[in-house]
């Protein structure tokens, strides 16, 4: 399991530019949903990737399901060179996503997103319209169980909602 409060406050003390798009998105709007890593939507700027590299590198970043005992080099240039990551650190499962399907990149994850306070940190984490519109795009399975409660959290807020 993620070590939320570690990987939130390096992101925010390094000052990475992020939106928190999964399951930890979900849960902060009150769903019952639990979730076992971190995915976040990352600005793709040179400075960002800078910023990423710094605030992940203590966690020693590899690929999921990479070989035991295999090399990996985790720098700025593999940020670079590829958009998205599913990486197993030394605080858990981080995803990080340089485009979020049925939504687009940093800019339009961060128009979509609401501000929380969490662990004496603000994030940024997609609002429940964006998380609808990328689940129901995702079109997986564990996708199609949480978009039901989705729905109904939004009716909850705004009954006039369809």
């Amino acid at each position: 399991m993620i070590d939320l409060e570690k990987a939130l406050v390096s992101l925010a003390a390094n000052n990475v530019e992020f939106v928190i798009v999964g399951g930890v998105a979900i849960s902060l709007h009150a769903s019952g949903y639990v979730t076992l890593d971190l995915d976040f939507c990352y600005s793709r700027s040179k400075e960002n990737i800078h910023r990423l590299w710094q605030a992940l590198a203590p966690f020693k970043p590899t690929p999921r399901n990479w070989p035991e005992g295999l090399p990996y080099i985790f720098d700025e240039s593999t940020l670079r060179n590829a958009t998205n990551f599913a990486f197993e650190t030394s605080i858990g499962a981080i995803d990080l996503l340089g485009e979020v399907k049925g939504l687009g990149g940093y800019q339009e994850a961060l128009a979509n997103s609401i501000t929380y306070t969490i662990f004496g940190v603000d994030v940024h984490a997609l609002n429940l319209d964006a998380l609808i519109v990328t689940k129901t795009a995702a079109d997986r399975p564990k996708d199609h169980l949480v978009l039901p409660e989705l729905y109904a959290l939004r009716e909850a807020l705004d009954p006039n909602e369809e």
